[in-house]
């Protein structure tokens, strides 16, 4: 059976399934690492000067959550997901944390959003691209809905990169490529990022590259662990006691303090021209 990757089609998941995916979002987007990438690319961006920004692919509202609590943002975020069960979450849990007055969530497709040209100040995708059928398209919609001179913030890892501990290393590679293959549709678009920005008429600005490395015991990496475990049956690329014997055996690993994974993450922060 041929893999899918289950976050692009979110809008197809059971209230089950998406709750794994709503505790895998919240638990990465809370972790020290994952934040300091998110708020180095907002800084870049100047987004505390913009009045709307929009959220593409925003699931649980991570990025726009961080957007709208930082000191110096007075604007509003919208954010758009393809999952109407995961725009509710987002909503929810803004509400939950006191900012749902500045914030917005609502179900689209960002291949082609309902929004009119230049309608933002500036838009980002936080870990989106990957997901996508499309990136091209995507990134082309968020060029046409933010405003000339406006930025672009886009976010994502690159997933070829991704890699975890194994006590056979052969079994390892086969069992990397099978989790590649179950959350993502592009594992190396970020490789693609300064391409696609020109031919959306976006000029790169800055860009970050990050590693997520953890070694002996894992930290970041649990909760993704844990989520695949769960994920990887609804992808195809293994059976439920497969899946559970991988996590099981990646997380023994950490338990003994002979743990490894990684990935490398990247941030490209562009400019409408």
């Amino acid at each position: 059976m041929a893999s899918v990757d289950v976050y692009r089609i979110t809008n197809k998941l059971d209230d089950a399934l998406l709750e794994v995916v709503i505790t895998r979002l919240e638990a990465r987007g809370k972790h020290p690492s994952f934040d300091k990438m998110l708020q180095e690319y907002l800084s870049a961006m100047g987004v505390d000067s913009a009045s709307k920004v929009l959220d593409m692919g925003c699931g649980t509202g991570v990025a726009a959550r961080a957007i709208a609590r930082r000191s110096g943002f007075s604007g509003k975020v919208t954010g758009i997901d393809l999952s109407h069960y995961l725009a509710a979450a987002a909503t929810r849990i803004s509400n939950e944390e006191g900012i749902g007055n500045r914030v917005e969530f609502h179900a689209g497709d960002t291949h082609s959003l309902e929004l009119a040209d230049g309608a933002f100040d500036a838009v980002v995708a936080h870990t989106l691209v990957s997901h996508v059928d499309d990136p091209s398209a995507v990134i082309k919609e968020a060029a046409r809905v933010v405003k000339p001179g406006g930025m672009v913030g886009i976010f994502d890892g690159d997933y070829a990169s991704m890699t975890f501990s194994s006590d056979d290393p052969a079994k390892g590679k086969a069992y990397d490529e099978a989790v590649i293959g179950a959350i993502v549709t592009n594992p190396r678009v970020m490789r693609q990022m300064p391409q696609l920005l020109r031919a959306a008429n976006l000029e790169l600005v800055s860009s970050f590259p990050s590693l997520i490395a953890e070694i002996g015991t894992a930290d970041f990496w649990v909760s993704a662990i844990e989520s695949f475990a769960r994920l990887l049956p609804k992808s195809g690329v293994m059976d439920e006691m497969e899946a559970k014997s991988w996590a099981d055996s990646v997380l023994r690993h950490s338990a003994e303090g002979v743990f490894f994974g990684a990935c490398n993450y990247y941030s490209f922060v562009a400019r409408k021209r």
